[in-house]
């Protein structure tokens, strides 16, 4: 006899989830007969949210049609599995739960509009996702949020329509929003893609308050511009502000200074191929390293790209502060005394746990304010 004390939603949604990874898809549909307090639109709503977290939202699905005749899905439920089709990247299904809602006359919520889209970008359809963006604003245009603009903008300056980008972000200020960092850094990087430097200096400048966004759109588009140093030069006036980097901001100036050509430098501490060689080796991963050290001697054979993530990783230790350090200051000695100043700096902030707790903590401010 089953114990009605056990039965509520938070364990229905626990046996939806273990069902769900056993892949006992009929089992899941049966949960909801187990009790009357399951047959409602709440519950079904709950398994749902569940097994798209999951990334089972085929399974969501399937739940739901079978359920169409006892428990009517509603708003939540379409938004819920919207959500997750495209989360999972399958843009098409999330089309036919689109169309299945018009059908029924149900308006979608901004949550599904601003994530069909981002998924249309994604998927290089542009025309799809800017029109059904112009849909959105005539639909729901009292509904819009800072995130449903912040979505476009960042999209359109990516491919250089940095004039429309401007025009949302004028619409924002006419309706008085209060428009943050992240969108005018998607700004600034859009009018560097276009090469309007001086347009893009003056808006980075008359910011308010600088912070990680802001100095990110301006290096990244300083980067796409082959102007390393200068992004470099952001990357320190970032540091005299106090403003703490993060893993992205050092990957994203390694791969603008080397590329390729900085991994096969003629000096021994300069040359990354070596020196992440070594890193496997230390980590007991000699086969790889035997692998990559072979491709990398064959001129035949492409040398696939360097993977600055896994090299920083490596070397993420008390023996990769002695690492960084001596190559940053090797690099110096040769020449390059921006990547140089980049090595020297992670060594310093970020190659131990320790050190990362550190400049989380120095960040957590920041961290804040995003999350706000």
């Amino acid at each position: 006899m089953t114990d009605r004390r056990l039965l509520s939603l938070s364990s229905l949604r626990i046996a939806a989830r273990a069902l769900a990874d056993a892949r006992e898809i009929s089992k899941c549909v049966l949960l909801f007969r187990l009790d009357p307090q399951f047959s409602t639109v709440v519950a079904l709503n709950s398994v749902v949210d569940e097994l798209c977290l999951r990334k089972h939202v085929d399974i969501a699905r399937y739940v739901v049609a079978k359920h169409r005749d006892s428990i009517i899905g509603n708003r939540e439920t379409y938004r819920l599995l919207i959500i997750g089709f495209c989360r999972a990247g399958d843009l098409m299904e999330a089309a036919r739960v689109w169309n299945l809602m018009l059908e029924k006359e149900i308006e979608p919520e901004v949550d599904a509009y601003e994530e069909i889209i981002i998924t249309m970008f994604k998927s290089n359809q542009l025309q799809e996702a800017m029109r059904l963006f112009k849909s959105m604003r005539e639909r729901i245009f009292i509904d819009l949020r800072i995130s449903s603009y912040r979505i476009v903008i960042q999209w359109t300056s990516k491919i250089g329509r940095v004039s429309y980008a401007y025009m949302l972000f004028a619409e924002m200020l006419k309706r008085g929003m209060n428009f943050d960092n992240a969108t005018i850094g998607y700004l600034i990087y859009g009018l560097l893609a276009k090469k309007r430097v001086k347009e893009a200096y003056k808006m980075f400048k008359e910011a308010e308050e600088l912070d990680l966004c802001l100095c990110h759109g301006l290096m990244k588009g300083l980067l796409r511009m082959k102007r390393p140093a200068e992004a470099t030069e952001v990357f320190r006036e970032m540091l005299r502000r106090e403003i703490e980097p993060n893993m992205h901001t050092y990957i994203m100036l390694l791969q603008g200074h080397m590329g390729k050509r900085g991994r096969k430098g003629k000096e021994e501490l300069v040359n990354f191929d070596s020196i992440f060689v070594g890193g496997l080796v230390k980590e007991g991963k000699t086969l790889e390293a035997s692998k990559y050290a072979e491709r990398t001697m064959r001129s035949t054979v492409e040398v696939p790209r360097f993977d600055y993530n896994k090299f920083l990783h490596l070397f993420s230790n008390e023996e990769g502060v002695e690492m960084f350090q001596e190559v940053g200051r090797r690099l110096k000695e040769v020449g390059m005394v921006d990547l140089g100043d980049v090595l020297l700096v992670y060594g310093e902030r970020m190659a131990t746990r320790e050190r990362r707790r550190r400049a989380i903590w120095r960040d957590s401010k920041v961290c804040e304010q995003y999350s706000n």
